[in-house]
């Protein structure tokens, strides 16, 4: 063993070290060097004839990654990890993946070389793995000998890959040594937003949607239309928007911004209900009972003008947003709160009995009317979805199959259990009102969620109340959103909003991402949160 002395100024220090092998560590520049550097001698020193060998590094095997939400495998390493550096290299091993490259050299403070196929110091490498049976969302990060390499089956892997190093770099920290291996649970992993009620900035929106990419999520919901307002330019019906709006060219500028944070916006004209907004300028359209009272935010349904202004909205917006998901509300329609609807809309009744049959009812034309914008936005490759009061019991007139359910609530008239949708082979994306919905001014019985809640006690099978559904239909479950609702629209401002879905998304994701027992306590997950920013 060899024994060094050190002297500083009147104090004397021993340091102890082995002259090869062992897991002593090093000390001075050698220490704080993770690329091999070496110090030079001193000019006013004599090279020795026989220099000692330099002493060899040992480090502990490396910890698993901190990072929101947690990666689900970590194969631990030897080695000093890796952290950016002036001058270090993004490289891909595909065209496909510039944007991503391009992204994460700029927020790491690197530069993107785009294709190379040599390796240098620091390199960062993204690549496509070419494995097409693997998840689509899921990538490794293989952080070795001062470089990392994030491969997946595809770019939306490879970003998330990307998303796992900026956290684990954050302020100066280090990507430890090892392999992640990650992939999400369920496919959908969303965060919505109503901005009928209320008007949210451009600039508010896309700054959530940098938000949402850094944590994973892949769909942002829009409810641009409600009784309260139409929120967004239309040239097929310019009367029905709100003062103030999105103009479609900032609706295109977050739509592109969304795509390179790999998440689909979710468009939402909710229907036959919710459609204040549209009967304000086409009053002739609003449902009126058989004494001639209004129904407010109903058109009537029996009506064929009803349908053809609905049809032109979902054409013209189906120009705008891409993607495959499409929400066509179906929650609240009035005229099926009443003890007997048919003889409350008589015209709604006798419209039931011309196309469906003599025993037809209200809730019957109500489910052809869901089925009928179903087929509007299947001409355009969508895949609709409705909210789960849009699905009535005992009809002869079955909603489509492929309609996804979005479940909110067990509170509706005619609810109905989870377990229903479920039974019946439905796709059911998990809303519940109990968890995941924040309503501006907490009206009736509604709370602001907590991430506290969300993380300790739900789980993606919890869709209705605390309790959760069997196990057996956990894939049918295809993910669950968080929700932002603007009953009393006054009551927060943006800013506000933002601050108190804060730490609610991050705990959405998590379990989302991951449905199982989080490895931190709640204390430490915010702590992790605080500290990642």
């Amino acid at each position: 063993m060899a024994v060094a002395l050190v002297v500083v100024g009147a104090g004397v220090s021993l340091g102890l070290w082995a002259a090869s092998g062992g897991d002593g560590g090093s000390t001075g520049q050698e220490a704080g060097s993770s690329r091999g550097a070496t110090a030079a001698a001193p000019p006013d020193r004599a090279p020795e004839a026989a220099p000692t060998p330099s002493p060899t590094r040992s480090y502990p095997l490396s910890e698993t990654p901190r990072t929101i939400p947690a990666v689900r495998d970590h194969e631990p390493a030897r080695g000093p990890g890796w952290k950016p550096e002036k001058g270090d290299r993004v490289v891909v091993d595909d065209p496909a993946l510039a944007d991503e490259g391009r992204l994460v050299a700029g927020e790491l403070g690197m530069t993107y070389a785009g294709e190379k196929g040599d390796k240098k110091a620091g390199d960062l490498r993204l690549a496509l793995n070419g494995d097409k049976g693997a998840n689509p969302e899921s990538y490794t990060m293989t952080v070795r000998d001062g470089r990392v390499q994030i491969d997946g089956p595809t770019d939306t892997g490879v970003f998330y890959g990307t998303r796992t190093l900026k956290q684990e770099t954050h302020d100066g920290g280090t990507a430890p040594e090892g392999v992640v291996k990650d992939a999400p649970a369920k496919p959908q992993r969303g965060f919505m937003l109503d901005i009928a009620r209320k008007n949210f900035t451009a600039g508010w929106i896309e700054d959530r949607i940098r938000e949402l990419g850094d944590l994973k999520f892949n769909q942002l919901g829009l409810h641009f239309s409600d009784d309260q307002g139409f929120r967004i330019e239309s040239a097929s019906h310019p009367e029905i928007v709100s003062r103030q709006h999105l103009t479609k060219a900032q609706v295109r500028k977050i739509i592109d911004l969304a795509q390179s944070r790999h998440i689909t916006i979710v468009p939402e004209i909710d229907s036959p209900g919710h459609l204040g907004a549209v009967i304000d300028a086409h009053p002739d359209l609003q449902l009126r009972t058989a004494q001639g009272s209004a129904v407010q935010g109903a058109v009537d349904i029996s009506k064929a003008e009803s349908a053809e202004i609905v049809d032109d909205l979902l054409d013209e917006y189906a120009d705008l947003f891409p993607g495959g998901p499409w929400h066509l509300g179906g929650d609240e329609y009035q005229a099926l709160t009443r003890s007997n609807p048919e003889a409350s809309f008589p015209q709604l009744a006798a419209a039931a009995q011309e196309k469906y049959g003599s025993g037809a009812t209200v809730a019957d034309l109500t489910t052809g009317w869901l089925n009928d914008r179903a087929d509007t936005v299947r001409r355009h490759q969508r895949t609709p979805r409705a909210w789960n009061d849009g699905f009535f019991r005992g009809t002869s007139v079955q909603a489509a199959k492929d309609i996804q359910v979005a479940y909110w609530t067990g509170k509706e008239i005619g609810a109905r259990a989870p377990l229903e949708y479920l039974q019946a082979g439905r796709k059911v994306i998990n809303y519940n009102d109990e968890f995941m919905y924040y309503v501006l001014g907490e009206p009736q019985t509604f709370v602001y969620p907590t991430g506290e809640r969300i993380y300790k006690q739900w789980t993606p099978r919890v869709l209705r109340g605390t309790a959760a559904v069997p196990a057996r239909y956990d894939d049918q479950i295809l993910g669950g959103s968080f929700a932002v609702w603007c009953d009393l629209a006054d009551s927060q401002t943006q800013d506000q909003v933002a601050a108190g879905i804060r730490m609610p998304l991050r705990a959405t994701v998590q379990k989302l991402w991951d449905p199982g027992e989080p490895e931190l306590s709640w204390t430490e997950f915010r702590a992790l949160a605080d500290r990642l920013g």
